[in-house]
């Protein structure tokens, strides 16, 4: 899609994405599709078919990924983040990962739910959605007065050692078959998604109730054309009064020396120019975390339109879809804290998801869905951490209710993680519940 002007081609991308967002959030809020609810069903009633929705939108993300690049329409080689990057950082993304996952467990949801429900005005979500922002930010972006960010100060100089370098994307097709990764990516991919999806629909709670397949659907949907929309915007004249990370009438020269535009030949015409503001306008699809972040930059900028990227579009169009299905359903409901406890809960786990789901490089639907629509290695191993850290998370909270807070931390944590089969079952300190 090649537009004459950079505003043209811009303005076109930020509609695109807010009004697939927006229906995203309609349909949440609508189905209530939850990955920390479909954790949970799963942990704690046996019930899986929140969970196999979350499923479902991944074999859809990743039939529609590997669609459009078998048709030659996009390469995720080089996506924001990184998701096929040569290095394998196996310990951000598990350690990320736990973290998000606990955070969303004790967040009440997922940043894409937190949106979803203040959209719905559960003002516990502003709170949850604010820490989480600021956390997201300062993990990215230096402290005032400093070169430095949370993620430089407290996780850069021991994380970069365990970091692997692949030699090669860390995508299984890649992995597989270096000469043709193209082909090992369609084979593979193809079977991992036919896999999933004869899973999902094995399953009557998944079945039996319409919610989980639309919403599945939706979101797999969603994340296909986000992809497709990001790697195709293209535009041929540069505008010469545009708005561009805080610049006012650069040029194209200039532009192209500080590494912010591109100019492509081959696929497009001549002279065609594309953004690539890697931070922010690179080949990217539907994630929540990084946005809260660029959210609190964008409120700090003074709401300057320069700020307006990819992920704010994906951040405000949530919410607005949610906040309008919930007004057409009169399901718009004003939700507090019920106490302090409360209260530093969620604030504990908005903490945990900012700080994670950077470093693990997306959430449930960065990486759950989208990083692994790419089939990364880093993606699959981040999801994982994500479902385990939540589901630990829940059982040890059921042992702390059901003793009444008389069994210990230690002693809940060593049983649940006997119930997972992760400790033999001598380590066991709680009878099983």
């Amino acid at each position: 899609m090649t537009f004459e002007s950079y505003t043209g081609a811009l303005w076109f991308l930020l509609g695109a994405t807010f009004a697939v967002a927006f229906i995203m959030g309609a349909v949440v809020r609508k189905t209530d599709f939850c990955t920390m609810g479909g954790v949970s069903d799963w942990v704690n009633m046996g019930d899986t078919g929140r969970f196999r929705a979350w499923l479902f939108a991944i074999a859809v993300a990743l039939l529609g990924a590997l669609a459009l690049e078998g048709f030659a329409m996009i390469d995720l080689g080089t996506t924001f983040p990184p998701y096929r990057g040569q290095s394998l950082i196996w310990a951000e993304n598990v350690i990320g990962g736990v973290m998000f996952g606990v955070g969303m467990t004790l967040g009440s949801g997922c940043a894409n739910k937190n949106l979803v429900r203040l959209g719905g005005g559960n003002i516990k979500s502003l709170f949850v959605v604010t820490i989480m922002g600021v956390c997201a930010y300062f993990m990215i972006f230096p402290f005032p007065g400093s070169d430095q960010t949370l993620y430089t100060l407290a996780f850069l100089p021991w994380v970069s050692a365990l970091s692997i370098n692949l030699g090669t994307h860390q995508d299984l097709g890649s992995l597989i078959s270096s000469g043709n990764p193209l082909t090992a990516r369609l084979v593979v991919g193809g079977i991992l998604a036919a896999a999933l999806i004869g899973f999902v629909f094995r399953s009557t709670d998944f079945r039996g109730r319409f919610d989980n397949v639309f919403s599945g659907l939706v979101i797999g949907l969603a994340v296909v054309v986000g992809w497709y929309v990001t790697a195709t915007v293209a535009f041929k004249n540069p505008d010469p009064d545009f708005f561009f990370g805080g610049q006012e009438t650069v040029s194209l020269q200039q532009a192209s020396a500080q590494s912010n535009w591109e100019l492509i030949s081959g696929e497009l015409p001549e002279g065609t120019v594309r953004p690539i503001r890697s931070a922010f306008m690179g080949t990217q699809s539907f994630t929540f975390v990084n946005p809260t972040g660029q959210a609190v930059g964008y409120a700090g900028s003074g709401l300057s339109k320069a700020y307006l990227t990819f992920g704010l579009m994906a951040f405000a169009g949530v919410i607005l879809g949610s906040f309008v299905w919930s007004l057409l359903s009169r399901r718009l409901r004003v939700e507090w804290f019920a106490s302090l406890s409360d209260f530093v809960r969620h604030a504990v786990g908005a903490v945990l998801m900012g700080i994670g789901g950077v470093l693990a490089l997306g959430c449930t639907i960065g990486q759950g869905v989208t990083g692994v629509s790419t089939l990364a290695v880093g993606s699959i191993i981040a999801f994982v951490s994500i479902v385990f850290g939540s589901a630990l998370t829940m059982k040890v909270q059921y042992y702390q209710m059901v003793y009444e807070g008389e069994a210990s931390f230690t002693a809940a944590l060593l049983s649940s993680l006997v119930d997972m089969r992760l400790l033999p079952k001598g380590m066991r300190r709680l009878e099983a519940v």
